[in-house]
């Protein structure tokens, strides 16, 4: 979570709401359970670690000083080594979800160049998969393993065909990298 925060705070500085209406809005029915506290808790982190800085803002002349937190130069050097790093092919969908919004949102990274290292760490793994359930007696305890192991990562090659048509669609259309 804190480095999907740093990305999305790369552009601009946000008040911890804002951060969570984008976080609501990438992951939608899966992020009900994201609480504001849980934004706050990772931003005092940020903040404690010197990754962001918090400032007042004020909101109007009558309402209320916001909270507003901003990158410090580690906190951007941070979320550009996140989005450098790949993410490897056990890491969670969510994970990697967030990772290609906060890409698209912050432009330190293109989504589909994401989309494509990801396919390519795949299939290197599920060929290494499929060459070890060659090996194995497919009724073994092993060779189920194997097998399972196998249909999860197609299940994730085929979700990453549908991220390539969306972001293709919203780069073709403007609304890919910051737009989004």
């Amino acid at each position: 979570m804190q480095d999907v925060v740093l990305a999305l705070l790369v552009k601009e500085p946000l008040h911890g709401y804002d951060l969570r209406r984008r976080l609501l809005a990438a992951l939608g029915p899966l992020g009900e359970t994201l609480n504001a506290g849980q934004i706050y808790v990772t931003l005092t982190r940020l903040e404690k670690a010197g990754l962001v800085v918090m400032e007042r803002e004020d909101l109007s002349v009558r309402g209320p000083r916001r909270k507003v937190y901003a990158l410090t130069a580690a906190g951007q050097e941070r979320a550009s080594a996140w989005m450098a790093d790949g993410v490897g092919a056990r890491a969670d969908i969510t994970e990697f979800h967030l990772k290609l919004v906060a890409a698209a949102e912050s432009d330190l990274a293109d989504p589909l160049v994401l989309v494509d290292a990801r396919r390519r760490e795949l299939i290197r793994r599920l060929a290494e998969a499929q060459r070890a359930a060659l090996a194995h007696d497919t009724d073994s305890e092993a060779g189920l393993l194997l097998e399972g192991i196998a249909l999860r990562w197609q299940a994730d090659l085929r979700w990453l065909e549908a991220c390539e048509r969306i972001w293709s669609t919203r780069a073709s259309s403007g609304k890919g990298k910051g737009n989004g």
